[in-house]
């Protein structure tokens, strides 16, 4: 078993190295491709509402149905024909989820029962994730960028993670 397992952990963190230096070497082909899965997503999403339309039996779910595949439909024209409003949403939804994150884990600081270092987490958490909300709606270009950077840094963590992991599970079936 462990010897079938090395090669794919270091296979799967070889591929997820090259995928983060891609990221960071051209940060604007990631947020492309970003766009372009989301555009995947959404056609494919369409094509899935569709079918659960005239799978039914009543005509209210399958009208909802129909509704929904338009707006994927939409939504994975509108990626396709314009790119950067689209990373401009995402960032704008990104930012308005780590705000709304952050006032959550700052509030939850104050439960009762929980412990000073637990207390201590939940603040500084929720402080850092407000904080990098109010900064991706101050600079959402900027914020674009930094995200594609980040998915680079992430993947080259990862990919150096799994390797480790696959040569100490090659390590383990010698033993």
């Amino acid at each position: 078993m462990f010897k079938s397992t090395s090669p794919s952990l270091i296979l799967l963190g070889s591929l997820a190295v090259v995928v983060g230096l891609v990221a960071i070497a051209w940060p604007g082909v990631t947020l492309l491709a970003l766009v372009i899965l989301f555009a995947i997503y959404a056609f494919t999403d369409a094509g899935l509402q569709t079918m659960r339309a005239f799978s039914g039996r009543g005509a209210g779910p399958a009208f909802g149905h129909l509704l929904l595949a338009l707006i994927d439909l939409a939504a994975g024209a509108f990626a396709v024909a314009w790119p950067a409003p689209t990373v401009f949403v995402l960032v704008i939804v990104l930012a308005a989820w780590a705000l709304a994150g952050g006032v959550a884990e700052f509030f939850a600081g104050f439960q009762a029962g929980e412990g000073a270092g637990t207390r201590a987490v939940f603040f500084t958490s929720g402080l850092v994730s407000f904080a990098f909300g109010v900064l991706l709606f101050a600079r959402p270009g900027v914020g674009a960028l930094t995200l594609a950077l980040l998915f680079g840094l992430y993947s080259l963590v990862y990919g150096f993670s799994q390797i480790n992991a696959g040569i100490h599970v090659r390590q383990l079936g010698k033993a």
